[in-house]
């Protein structure tokens, strides 16, 4: 065992607390994370540059979309929790599953859920599919960031057991010092993510090419999950599953799969074309 470990930073878990009410850290990053996507969806879509000329969706586009990619998340998350890692409790249990404040959210169900929203909004609303979901994709990642560390002011989803220097001793995860495998992941699935995905709209003209974002996204998550499941702890509820995969790298490796071939398409679709504006010149 390593003779360095470091502390944990015991953090209060409720960020705001007035009389009988509490706002925890975890919803709080929701909130957070909500408000970013929706003020960057906004700046992808007023961006007609990103484009290449007038952007095929309005900005009253990003505020309705914003509300109904917020129903996806919380109803498909909470459902593909139900589904993909606690299907035989909430079975005996069913009156559980709408207690959404006892915790238990999944990404990839959250995922899903945005997919049908984008899939309706778009179709009620008459707009582009593609469109739709690429500022989608583009604006998420923060908020997956957000969750992580909210993930670790709660001690939750902890990592593997490390000699490495910054291994950290959890509460309730025994005397052995561990990753901070939610660190791991904010920045991977987050941060470093937000970045690339940044790098190609605004540098490699990624919004031009439909569906360009959404499968770079797909792929991008999908690699980060698997990294950051090699140092995170399964859930103690379903362990490794067939050859030390975990639960999370199995949902993972068909999104990167898919994205794969989402990119492949796209790059060999042509691009949106340049509007350019006539003007007329005295002569």
């Amino acid at each position: 065992m390593s003779l360095f470990v470091l502390p944990f930073p015991v953090i209060d878990p409720v960020a705001v607390s007035i009389g009988p009410f509490a706002v925890r850290w975890y919803a709080l990053a929701y909130v957070l994370g909500i408000l970013f996507a929706w003020w960057y969806a906004l700046r992808l879509v007023g961006n007609a540059r990103l484009w290449g000329g007038q952007s095929p969706l309005e900005k009253r586009d990003a505020d309705d979309l914003v509300l109904w990619a917020t129903l996806g998340i919380v109803l498909g998350g909470r459902l593909g929790y139900v589904l993909f890692y606690k299907p035989a409790y909430f079975a005996a249990h069913p009156g559980e599953i709408l207690q959404l404040w006892q915790g238990g959210m999944a990404f990839h169900g959250g995922f899903l859920g945005v997919v049908v929203a984008v899939l309706i909004f778009a179709r009620l609303r008459g707009r582009p599919v593609s469109a739709m979901a690429d500022v989608a994709a583009a604006a998420t990642p923060i908020g997956l960031m957000l969750g992580r560390l909210a993930n670790f002011i709660n001690g939750e989803l902890w990592g593997r057991p490390s000699e490495v220097y910054w291994a950290m001793v959890f509460p309730g995860a025994g005397p052995e010092p561990r990753h901070p495998s939610q660190l791991y992941q904010a920045a991977m699935e987050g941060l470093i993510l937000f970045l690339v995905l940044r790098l190609l709209t605004h540098r490699f003209e990624a919004l031009r090419r439909p569906w360009m974002t959404t499968g770079a996204f797909l792929v991008g998550y999908g690699l980060a999950r698997i990294i950051g499941e090699q140092f995170r702890m399964p859930d103690a509820h379903i362990g490794f599953l067939w050859g030390g995969l975990t639960m999370g790298m199995a949902l993972s490796i068909p999104m990167v799969v898919i994205g794969a071939l989402v990119v492949v398409v796209a790059l060999k679709r042509p691009m949106r074309q340049v509007e350019v504006q006539q003007t007329e010149t005295a002569g």
